[in-house]
Parts: structure tokens; C-alpha cells; sequence
């Protein structure tokens, strides 16, 4: 008898928690972490029972407890390549595209996630996934080196390889070999603390670009930082020091808002970690390198492509007046700029629908409405009480967000003037396969439950 095949949300969620485990023992304070979101989430649904209803009826409040998005860099086309393989069997998939050049930070990237509604409910585990850009590096013999040094490294084990394979050739893999799979990608993001260049070269590199030396001198793409998902980032932030963490200055992202929308994020300061650098006649080098921290993320609406253009111009015009700085020097300032810029977003949902600035999913109320009823305009069913409107939670990123919790954790030196530079065709033959559109699975996902609501409203109507 063929034994049955793990559905990849289950192999999904296996994985997620097993990431989750290796990097609480690898960064104990990603544990302290985890206790303080899941103290604060508490006390908001108790404080706020309407919303925990809305909550649970919408199925979303399992999700956020098991909730994490993880963050990794990758240095070649054929790393990048195999890494869509290792996801796919995890029922996640390349959505979006993002140019990280525009805020200083040499790579582009996409995340991997589920896209179907229902495998987002079951774990909506999501990796930011990035591939470095030695072509915007301007030293054409440090890059002509660092190519080399990538070229030559093989970042998944022969076991991760293997299961890969299998689970395409076979359609799935078994329990018995999703655990295995599970055990073998492990490898590939767990933190090595031997790199594989000299220090001269780490050097080198690093003077290049932090991040350049973070990708090329180790053996594999140690996950950098893990995410846990808090219904209230601002308390998570007042709190952090009293557990002994010390926050970035800077929420990341919008500011606080009576309706939250697209994302926002804060992080504690990346650990310095002792490494081994290769030394002449085999003997190693002591010294040390920082890239790993710990990052909290709040989650809101997501925007229509109209939300999000006139969310990128107020965030500019802060910035044009007020540039953070990652020490928090003019954090205050900054702040105070960005709530006088976003008071011209509404803060309600009704404005937010009405003038197409987000998605929102629809649901029949249960009312029975007359036959002249059912076919009525979205907001005429809305003002009947025939349909009900939910905010679609945006489960994707932000450039200069993800830029600036890199940036708050190695330095203002960490951002350089590269010029814009986006390359989605590059990064898509480099995939593989396209990625998915953002702006698709929002609308798509609006307008199936809108369909899915008008079909229960005429049924529950009457003659």
C-alpha cells in the first residue's frame, strides 16, 4: 500500500516550528521575545473582546500565535533556483518583487509564502528571501573574487537535494520523509560559526557593503532574524527594556493608526557572535561578525495599488523632511513628522472602502433580504446590513522598512547611494519562474468573496 502524502501546509508548519526551535536556542533573546508578543496579544484580545471576535469568526485568530516570517540572503542564481524548490514543497511561492537599491542595500528579493486563502489560515509562515547584487559592487577585482568564493560553496546537503527531488518526482513526500526534509533544509539556515574566507577577505568585503560580507564569507545563509506577529507593536516596543531587550529607536513602516494598514516593524540590536576565519596552513582565526537580531512585526490592512501610492508619497515627504537615524538621535522628530504627514490617509474603514484605498473581505451577514435586495450595490448591502466588510491582512513587505531594520542594526555607514537599479527580468530567469503579483492575490481574493457572499445573500432571500 503507497503510503499517504503529507499535505505541504503540514510540512510547512513542521518546518516553521523547527526554524523556530533552532533559533531560540541559537538567540535566546528571540525567546524572551516570543513570551512578550504573546503576553501583549493576550491582554489586547482581553481588553478588546469585539475584536477577538472578529477574530476567531474570520479564522485568524489561531494564525497569529503560530505566525512568523524569517529572512534569509542568498549569493547565486543556482542558490536562489533551488531555494524556490526547498519552498514549493512547503506550499509556498515567490510573491512580489522588491528593488532594496532604492534604500542603500545591494540586493532584490521576494518571499516566499502560501497564496491560496485557506493554506494562509492554516500557517501563513513567510521568508524574505534576497540575492545579492555584485553588480552594483564598484570594485570589479573584490567582486570577480567574491563570485568566485560563492561559486565554489554548496549552501543545501546532499539529503536536502535528495527530498527535493523526490517530493517533485513523487508529488509530495510521506511523514516519515517530510520530517526528514525537514531535518536536512535545517542545515542550510542554521548558523555556522566557521567562515569560509580569511579575515583579510571578510574585511575586505565588509568594507564593501556589510551585507556583502554576510552572504559571501560564510557557508550557508544563516536565517537572520525570525518574526513573531503582535496585534500591538507599540506596547511590545514600551516593554522590550524591561525583559532586558533593547529596541531600535524607530517603528518601521506607517505610524499608529486606528486602523492599521500594510506593516509595521521593530527590532532589538543584532548580536555580535564570535566566528573562525580560515588562517594560514589550516589553523583558524578568532574574530567576530554581527548580522543576526530579533524582529517584531504588526500587520494591517492591505492596500489597494490607490492605497499604496499615497502611502509611499506621505512616507517620502516624512523622509524628505526628517531622515531617521539609526542611532535614534531624531527619532522623536521623525515620528512627530510622520503623524503630521499621515493624517491626509483616512483612519476608518468606511472611508478606506469607499474610496478604494484597500481590500476587504466580504461576508453575508445572515440577514434574509428581499428579492429586490439581493442584487444591490456593495454599499447598499453593506447599509441594509446584508453584507459585512473585513479588512484583508497584508502579508507581504516594504522595501524601506526591511532597509531600515538592516540599517538600525549595522549603522548609518550600512546604507550606500546606489542608484535605483531594479531588475525583475535578472531575478526572475534567476529564479527560475515568475514571481506572483502582489496586488493579483488581494483582488483576486476580494472579489471570490464578494461572489462567495452575493450567491449566500440570494439564497437567504425572499420573494
Amino acid at each position: 500500500m503507497t503510503e499517504a502524502m503529507l499535505p505541504a501546509d503540514a510540512i510547512r508548519t513542521l518546518f516553521s516550528r523547527a526554524m523556530s526551535a533552532m533559533y531560540r536556542t541559537e538567540v535566546p533573546a528571540y525567546g524572551t521575545l516570543m513570551e512578550l508578543v504573546q503576553a501583549v496579544n493576550a491582554e489586547c484580545l482581553e481588553a478588546d473582546p469585539t475584536e477577538a471576535r472578529r477574530l476567531q469568526d474570520l479564522g485568524e485568530l489561531e494564525r497569529i500565535s503560530e505566525e512568523r516570517h524569517g529572512a534569509i540572503r542568498l549569493g547565486t542564481a543556482a542558490e536562489l533556483a533551488m531555494m524556490r524548490r526547498l519552498f514549493a514543497v512547503m506550499g509556498m511561492y515567490p510573491v512580489g518583487y522588491y528593488d532594496l537599491s532604492v534604500a542603500g542595500v545591494p540586493v532584490h528579493s521576494t518571499a516566499f509564502r502560501p497564496v491560496e486563502e485557506a493554506a494562509l489560515a492554516r500557517n501563513p509562515f513567510r521568508v524574505f528571501t534576497s540575492l545579492l547584487r555584485l553588480d552594483l559592487i564598484e570594485d570589479a577585482e573584490l567582486r570577480a573574487e567574491a563570485e568566485a568564493i560563492l561559486v565554489g560553496r554548496q549552501i543545501y546537503t546532499e539529503g536536502c537535494r535528495e527530498m527535493i527531488a523526490r517530493a517533485e518526482a513523487q508529488g509530495g513526500l510521506s511523514a516519515a520523509e517530510a520530517e526528514r526534509f525537514v531535518a536536512e533544509a535545517l542545515e542550510t539556515f542554521r548558523w555556522h560559526g566557521e567562515a569560509n574566507v580569511s579575515f583579510d577577505m571578510y574585511h575586505r568585503l565588509h568594507e564593501a557593503h556589510r551585507l556583502v560580507a554576510d552572504v559571501v564569507a560564510f557557508k550557508g545563509p544563516h536565517i537572520n532574524h525570525l518574526t513573531p506577529r503582535t496585534l500591538d507593536i507599540d506596547a511590545v516596543q514600551a516593554q522590550m527594556p524591561e525583559r532586558g531587550i533593547a529596541p531600535k529607536a524607530v517603528i518601521e513602516g506607517p505610524p499608529r493608526r486606528a486602523v492599521p494598514i500594510l506593516l509595521r516593524q521593530t527590532s532589538f540590536k543584532a548580536l555580535e557572535e564570535p566566528v573562525r576565519f580560515v588562517g594560514a596552513k589550516g589553523a583558524a582565526v578568532a574574530g567576530r561578525h554581527t548580522a543576526r537580531f530579533g524582529e517584531i512585526e504588526q500587520r494591517g490592512l492591505a492596500l489597494t495599488p490607490k492605497g499604496q501610492a499615497l502611502y509611499d508619497r506621505l512616507l517620502g515627504e516624512t523622509r524628505g523632511r526628517v531622515t531617521p537615524r539609526a542611532d535614534g538621535s531624531n527619532a522623536a522628530e521623525y515620528m512627530a513628522a510622520l503623524d503630521a504627514s499621515f493624517a491626509a490617509f483616512p483612519d476608518d474603514l468606511d472611508s478606506l472602502r469607499r474610496e478604494g484605498l484597500g481590500y476587504f473581505r466580504y461576508s453575508a451577514t445572515g440577514r434574509r433580504a428581499a428579492a429586490h435586495e439581493a442584487g444591490a450595490e456593495v454599499e447598499a448591502l453593506i447599509a441594509a446590513g446584508l453584507l459585512r466588510a473585513d479588512p484583508i491582512v497584508y502579508e507581504d513587505f516594504l522595501p524601506v522598512s526591511a532597509a531600515g531594520i538592516f540599517q538600525s542594526n549595522l549603522g548609518d555607514a550600512a546604507a550606500q547611494a546606489f542608484v535605483a537599479n531594479p531588475n525583475r527580468a535578472l531575478f526572475e530567469a534567476d529564479l527560475g519562474a515568475r514571481v506572483v503579483e502582489l496586488y493579483q492575490c488581494y483582488a483576486e481574493a476580494e472579489a471570490a468573496s464578494l461572489a462567495r457572499a452575493r450567491a449566500e445573500i440570494s439564497r437567504l432571500s425572499v420573494a
